[in-house]
């Protein structure tokens, strides 16, 4: 029996915390043809799902906290409850898909059961059909997540982890960071040495760690420019995607020195920055903190459950409109934030957590989370999908889109997806106070197009 971390844990309690929330993250994938008959579809789930960590596990709590919640085998375990059928309304476009999957997110998984769904989806257009893959957050990280969704198609055995590797340009060439490289050897080495250059490298890493810990603690309790992008949400939910194509992307890549998740970021920005003047809200420099989480998870571990993340705060530039400078904005405060210690110091905290007594680490965790904070705006996670296309039941996977969570008065939530030749921004957003994401969608879309544009634009080269 494997006990749940602390991190885990944590996404159980902050559902906890507000009756409306649906902590529970996952994926829409679309497929050629007509949706397979419920026999066939729930046989060849029955093939695969066992291979899967969690997925025919529940969680024994104990009384008062005492212990972590711990997995055990469900003995009542019945694949049928876990799978639902439904109808599109016609036309079967991206709009009634959306309301469908709007309608999936916002229920909470039934804690009595191994806290995953699937979702068939048929009767969209172009004789094509769906699954929504519905896994909780306490389950599975974004990586993960993808990983179990990927796991379900055919020949899911021959996705190793090259696979999910997005395309990289020559920018994307790893290299240590600064703070890492090899001093040149300027004088002989006497016998102190290596102790010295080993204290002094400990003593910087220390260092980074602090300021990195109380530059994450700022971000948490230092409220964010007062707006309508935060505060207490409803029980309901609306989902949009959009798709760029990742060739767009990796070109503003090669152009302007900077990664994918840049560009993503960047595209964010803008379609915050048009919400907020839609709504007739002056964007400022302090309006749009997100949180970005980092994978921590080494390349043995992609089907390991659990989350293996750590986190960064950046403010994200609203207050500026001009796309090249938004995008440099973005990949400095970005690179400021990774030199700066944020995600290794998450990572040392979130593994620290561990050592508490649960009991303890629990108390604490329930408590900061009814808490109404109001530092962090908004969501934004980026997970590299399969590279190749996928197919299912013998029929192509057309496209995968992601879905993220929203909670702690977040109103939004964004997951980024590399897959095949698409970047993919899946939005979630609460009903009644984001009845506007129609606005972000485009936005995101936009931003990209006009940044692609400018990369092509030989004065825009000459002048960087």
């Amino acid at each position: 029996m494997e006990q749940l971390n602390t991190l885990d844990a944590g996404f159980l309690m902050a559902e906890d915390s507000d009756r409306h929330v649906s902590l529970a993250i996952g994926g829409i994938a679309i497929v050629e043809g007509s949706a397979p008959s419920d026999s066939r579809f729930t046989s060849v789930l029955a093939e695969r799902i066992h291979a899967i960590p969690r997925c025919t596990q529940v969680l024994r709590t104990h009384p008062f906290d005492m212990g972590a919640p711990t997995w055990v085998e469900d003995p009542r375990f019945d694949l049928t409850r876990h799978v639902r059928r439904v109808a599109l309304p016609r036309p079967g476009g991206d709009r009634e898909l959306f309301r469908v999957v709007a309608d999936v997110v916002e229920r909470r998984l039934d804690r009595d059961r191994p806290l995953w769904e699937c979702w068939v989806i048929e009767g969209l257009q172009g004789n094509r059909w769906a699954i929504v893959v519905k896994i909780h957050h306490c389950v599975a990280d974004g990586v993960s997540a993808t990983r179990i969704l990927t796991r379900l198609c055919d020949d899911a055995d021959g996705l190793d982890s090259s696979v999910f590797a997005c395309r990289v340009g020559p920018n994307r060439t790893a290299r240590p960071s600064a703070h890492l490289r090899p001093l040149p050897d300027a004088a002989p080495r006497g016998p102190l040495d290596g102790l010295w250059r080993a204290g002094t490298a400990v003593t910087a890493a220390a260092t980074r760690t602090v300021s990195g810990a109380t530059e994450i603690a700022l971000g948490l309790l230092r409220p964010a420019a007062g707006s309508s992008l935060v505060g207490p949400v409803t029980a309901m939910r609306r989902y949009r995607a959009v798709r760029v194509p990742l060739a767009d992307v990796e070109q503003v890549c090669r152009t302007f020195g900077v990664t994918i998740n840049d560009v993503a970021l960047a595209a964010i920005t803008e379609g915050f920055r048009a919400v907020l003047l839609h709504r007739g809200e002056q964007p400022r420099a302090d309006s749009l903190r997100a949180l970005v989480p980092v994978s921590v998870r080494s390349p043995d571990a992609l089907d390991t459950p659990g989350n293996h993340i750590s986190i960064m705060l950046p403010h994200l530039p609203v207050e500026q409109h001009d796309p090249v400078q938004q995008l440099r904005s973005v990949h400095q405060r970005l690179r400021r934030a990774k030199q700066g210690g944020q995600a290794h110091a998450g990572n040392i905290i979130v593994a620290a957590a561990n050592h508490v007594p649960f009991m303890v680490s629990s108390w604490m965790i329930r408590l900061l989370t009814r808490l109404p904070q109001r530092g962090i705006v908004t969501l934004a996670t980026n997970v590299p999908g399969p590279r190749r296309p996928l197919r299912l039941l013998d029929r192509p996977v057309v496209r995968l889109l992601p879905i993220a969570p929203i909670a702690l008065r977040l109103r939004t939530g964004i997951a980024v997806l590399s897959y095949a030749d698409d970047l993919v921004f899946g939005i979630t957003a609460d009903f009644d106070t984001a009845p506007d994401v129609e606005k972000l969608a485009r936005g995101i879309e936009t931003a990209v197009a006009r940044l692609e544009a400018l990369s092509q634009d030989p004065i825009v080269l000459f002048a960087k």
